[in-house]
């Protein structure tokens, strides 16, 4: 008796024990929700020709699920989709995306126009602006692998969020 007595409490304890780590996290305030996560490969502060201006190479792994809030870049950036498919959306301006290699005759595909989405996949680039507002998700099984290589003004950040247009 005293035995399942106390195998019916550790059965209790272990239930409370799942239920507070599922509950207790969200309860704070932590989110678990999936990311996106950018390393800088590569930089120069000396761009030869582009005064006040740095060129930064980098690699962005967006996971499934994830999605990239609004933004522009304060300099143009150009984008290439590793793995994965992002689902891309033009909030103000417009993106060109091609697909190819970029020196043995790449594929113009389309403009992204303000207000489209499109399907982002591997092989494809893309060729962002400064006045062109956009955002992105994962919304595929994969995470999604982003090469990108952007000339920013001096000091500025890789991304500038900003309030729907």
């Amino acid at each position: 008796m005293r035995l399942r007595r106390s195998h019916a409490w550790i059965t209790v304890a272990i239930a409370a024990a799942f239920v507070m780590g599922v509950l207790l996290p969200t309860a704070f305030g932590r989110s678990d929700a999936p990311t996106a996560v950018r390393t800088a490969l590569a930089a120069s502060d000396n761009v030869q020709g582009a005064p006040d201006r740095k060129m930064v190479l980098s690699k962005v792994v967006v996971q499934p699920g994830a999605h990239l809030a609004l933004h522009h870049h304060l300099g143009t950036q150009i984008s290439r989709i590793a793995a994965g498919t992002l689902t891309y959306t033009v909030r103000k301006g417009f993106a060109v995306l091609h697909s190819g290699d970029a020196e043995q005759a790449p594929n113009f595909v389309r403009h992204i126009e303000a207000g489209q989405t499109a399907h982002i996949h591997p092989g494809q680039w893309l060729v962002e602006q400064p006045s062109d507002i956009h955002e992105a998700a994962n919304r595929g099984s994969k995470p999604v692998v982003i090469y990108l290589a952007t000339l920013l003004k001096a000091g500025a950040p890789p991304a500038t969020p900003v309030a729907n247009p």
